[in-house]
């Protein structure tokens, strides 16, 4: 009995292949085993790297480079994702302030800036968006959006008058905020933000208490910049906000769209999931196909393969759930009580890493484990056809 509607959802191969090549290759690979499968391929990322391109590529959208403000202040590339029918920018704030783009020798939060995201939203909404999907992973910064939204219009001022800088050493001289001159277009846009950490903006479990230190802050910074950042949200009567599950995201930048934009704070899977529209396909599939490269114990806390094997259970609780992976540690077996029913990795014999992720390879490998799971799944549920057959008579 064949396979009658497959959902096919695959995160990229990071280094190797992309998700709508994965996708392709597995529908493929259907195919050759279920040749009148209907097969919808959608484009799966987690709301960090590669979301951009994932969302871009699976939802005709395209790609528009920009330069802006780089972390340390000095002008960088930088880009967005354009979905012109929906009039949405997609943005990963590590384009514009990642801290890859700081070298480890000068990492230290006191000195970068997020002024190139709100740089980077202007550019959007100038090509007309007005919907804006933003994740918030892998800054460089701790300002609590002070750069930011210095760069969308608002006025910060010292006690004698003065305006303040745009780096999170800034921060700590905040004595007025002034948001009256903020761009007028901003009203008319909605912000979704991709964020999968619950830390508040201050204190023990704060941004500067728990992120700081992977971003160059000394145990002293730390301290003064957690006083700041409390003295910021009391400055600017967001007090309660700076207390939200999500605001110590990027630095701060989660209280920043929270307190400042309306933005709506969402786990990264949950928000791309609601962007693809989803929903309707897994409702109505036999089976879902997703996957990773390397599938661990991790993949269970925000990652995209269980993020969707999870909402597709809920959605149909007898789909069946499969994932394929370019490797699997010893503990990935979690992810089978997080929704995936089986996982599969893909490579066929003994190669080396390099030649593993050579795309050619990874494509070829994900084809040939596709098509045998197809040939397994199939079989299966020809033996179930036959054994309620044999119950009925």
């Amino acid at each position: 009995m064949e396979l009658k509607r497959v959902v096919v959802a695959i995160d990229s191969f990071k280094g190797s292949i992309s998700s709508r090549v994965a996708g392709e290759a597995a529908a493929e690979a259907i195919k050759s085993v279920c040749p009148a499968c209907i097969i919808t391929v959608y484009p799966l990322a987690d709301g960090g790297e590669g979301t951009v391109d994932a969302l871009c590529d699976g939802l005709g959208g395209e790609i528009i480079e920009t330069d802006v403000t780089g972390p340390l202040g000095s002008k960088v590339k930088s880009r967005y994702g354009y979905l012109p029918a929906q009039h949405t920018a997609i943005i990963e704030m590590a384009d514009a302030a990642g801290l890859a783009m700081v070298p480890p020798g000068r990492r230290n939060p006191l000195y970068t800036t997020t002024y190139g995201l709100g740089e980077l939203i202007l550019a959007a909404c100038e090509h007309g968006c007005r919907r804006f999907i933003i994740g918030i992973g892998g800054s460089a910064t701790n300002d609590a959006g002070l750069g930011m939204l210095t760069a969308l219009g608002a006025k910060f001022y010292r006690a004698d008058g003065a305006a303040v800088g745009i780096y999170g050493k800034d921060l700590q001289d905040v004595a007025q905020a002034d948001f009256s001159d903020m761009a007028p277009v901003l009203s008319a846009c909605s912000f979704s933000i991709a964020c999968d950490v619950t830390n508040p903006l201050i204190g023990s479990a704060g941004c500067s208490a728990v992120f700081g230190p992977q971003k160059g802050a000394t145990p002293e910074i730390v301290q003064n910049m957690d006083h700041a950042m409390a003295r910021f949200a009391q400055v600017t009567d967001k007090a309660e906000t700076a207390r939200l599950a999500g605001a110590g995201a990027a630095g701060g930048l989660g209280f920043a769209f929270a307190a400042f934009l309306h933005g709506e704070l969402k786990p990264g899977i949950e928000l791309v999931l609601d962007t693809l529209q989803i929903d309707k396909g897994l409702r109505q599939a036999d089976l879902l196909l997703t996957g990773e490269g390397r599938m661990d114990a991790q993949s269970v806390m925000g990652k995209a393969p269980v993020g969707i094997a999870a909402r597709a259970k809920r959605l149909q609780p007898d789909i069946m759930t499969v994932a394929v992976c370019g490797s699997a540690a010893a503990d990935a077996a979690a992810v089978n009580a997080h929704g995936i029913d089986a996982y599969f990795p893909i490579l066929q014999e003994p190669i080396s890493l390099d030649r593993a992720m050579a795309p050619e390879m990874a494509k070829q490998n994900l084809y040939l484990t596709v098509k045998q799971m197809i040939h397994l799944i199939c079989i299966n549920r020809m033996f179930d056809t036959a054994v309620k057959g044999q119950e009925g008579v």
